[in-house]
C-alpha cells in the first residue's frame, strides 16, 4: 500500500460520514454463493443483478430492513484493482458485503464544486473493509470500484435499488450535474487518466490519480 495513504478502518470514527458497519445480518450463505462468482486476476468485473444471489433469504432481509421495502438488486464487483478512476454517487445508499479484504477510495459529494462540478482527490480517504463485513454507504458517499489488499483478488457484494448502474434509456444532455450522468441513478466524476472520457464521462477529478500497491 502506498505510504502517502493512510488506510483507517471501517470500524474507526472516521468512516461515519460515509456510513455505517451493518451488524445482525446472516450472510453465510450469500457470502458461500459469492465464492463461487468469478474472480479476474486482472481487472475487475461488474454484474449488476445476480438471479442465485437475489433467491437467498438474505436478499428478502436486506430489501425490508436496509431498503425498506423497495425494489433492489444484489451483484457484485470482483476482481483486482489499484486505482481510483473515478467517484461516483446515486440518489440512495449503497450496501456493500466484503468476502475478501478490499480497501474502499471516498469522498463526500459536499466537497464536489456545485458550479464546476469537479473534485480534488487529495480530499479522498481509505477503508478497510475486512472479510465478512457489511457496510452501508449513504447517498452523498463517493465511492467506485475497491482497491484490491497487498495485490489480492477480491469479491463484493453490491446491494443497489433496482436498475440502477443499467444503461440510460436516452443519453444525458444539457449543462451543470446532468453531465455527470452516465448510468441509471449513477453520477460518476472520471479522472483524465482514467481512459473513461473516451465512454463519454465528465472527467472533473483533479490531482493524483490514486493508486494502493
Amino acid at each position: 500500500m502506498s505510504e502517502k495513504l493512510k488506510i483507517h478502518s471501517v470500524r474507526d470514527a472516521e468512516f461515519r460520514r460515509y456510513g455505517r458497519v451493518v451488524r445482525d445480518f446472516d450472510c453465510t450463505q450469500l457470502l458461500e454463493l459469492l465464492g463461487r462468482t468469478p474472480l479476474p486476476q486482472e481487472g475487475t468485473v461488474y454484474v449488476a443483478s445476480d438471479e442465485a444471489l437475489e433467491k437467498l433469504d438474505a436478499f428478502k432481509q436486506i430489501q425490508s430492513l436496509e431498503f425498506g421495502g423497495i425494489p433492489i438488486q444484489i451483484g457484485y464487483c470482483n476482481g483486482v484493482n489499484h486505482r481510483l478512476n473515478a467517484l461516483e454517487y446515486h440518489r440512495s445508499s449503497e450496501v456493500n458485503i466484503a468476502a475478501d479484504d478490499l480497501i474502499l477510495l471516498l469522498g463526500s459529494e459536499q466537497d464536489v464544486d456545485p458550479e464546476t462540478h469537479r473534485y480534488d482527490t487529495s480530499l479522498v480517504e481509505a477503508f478497510l473493509v475486512p472479510a465478512g463485513t457489511m457496510v452501508e454507504l449513504y447517498a452523498t458517499t463517493l465511492h467506485y470500484a475497491p482497491c484490491s489488499v497487498n495485490g489480492r483478488p477480491f469479491r463484493n457484494a453490491i446491494v443497489l435499488p433496482r436498475g440502477t448502474n443499467l444503461p440510460l434509456r436516452s443519453p444525458a444532455e444539457g449543462k451543470g450535474e446532468i453531465r455527470l450522468l452516465f448510468a441509471a441513478n449513477k453520477w460518476l466524476i472520471a479522472h483524465p487518466d482514467s481512459g473513461l472520457g473516451a465512454d463519454g464521462a465528465f472527467c472533473g477529478l483533479e490531482g493524483e490519480n490514486i493508486e494502493v500497491d
